[in-house]
């Protein structure tokens, strides 16, 4: 099970490396962008991420 857990993040991390490694400039403009953000914003954000990565868990983990 525990492999599962490392496998995930694994790809999280590849996955959010791709951003910065192949488009710095355009990813860099983003990250600005987000930081103008209302906090509730952000916050809102948030929470939608962790529900549908939750939601993601419950459906295709074994």
């Amino acid at each position: 099970m525990a492999d599962y857990w490392w496998a995930a993040l694994g790809l999280v991390l590849i996955i959010e490396g791709l951003g910065p490694m192949f488009f710095p400039n355009r990813w860099r403009s983003y990250l600005r962008k987000i930081a103008d953000q209302p906090t509730i914003q952000m916050q809102q954000l948030g929470g939608f991420l962790v529900i549908a990565g939750v939601l993601l868990l419950i459906f295709f983990a074994p």
